[in-house]
């Protein structure tokens, strides 16, 4: 059984699977900001067990909001997992009539978030020496 919970606070679950992603896998070093204040947190459970997450918070760019820090634990990939969070995303985006969601993602990561609809823009830059783009879906 899946479940997706949303809270405003940052949870230990999240943190335990950003640690893993993108800490401990990945090797960035600044996971923790300010932004996991504003951001609303989206868990993903899977037979009670933290599957995987991500944040969405206001964007710089008036009335877009931002995803971010989407992670799977590694036992949980290949199984639609980020998918599933993406729409439970997007469908609280849409209720609420927000015209666009953006994100920055890892160039690596681009044809998932392509084969969601969204499109990138601009060049490439680095985050932490990880090459990422910017990509955005609009929805109004």
């Amino acid at each position: 059984m899946t479940e997706v919970v949303v809270t405003n606070l940052l949870h230990p679950d999240a943190m335990l699977v950003r640690q893993e992603v993108f800490i401990e896998e990945q090797g960035f070093h600044d996971e923790f900001d300010d932004i996991d204040e504003i951001a609303d947190h989206y868990l993903l459970y899977v037979d009670g067990e933290i599957a995987g997450c991500c944040r969405v918070f206001p964007s710089k760019d008036k009335g877009k909001y931002t995803l971010g820090r989407l992670a799977i634990r590694k036992k949980y990939r290949g199984k639609s997992y980020g998918s599933l969070i993406m729409r439970k995303v997007e469908a609280w985006i849409k209720k609420n009539s927000i015209p666009a969601l953006e994100l920055s993602a890892q160039v690596r990561g681009r044809p998932f978030y392509e084969a969601l609809g969204y499109i990138a823009s601009g060049d490439e830059y680095l985050d932490e020496g990880c090459p990422h783009i910017h990509m955005e879906k609009a929805f109004i």
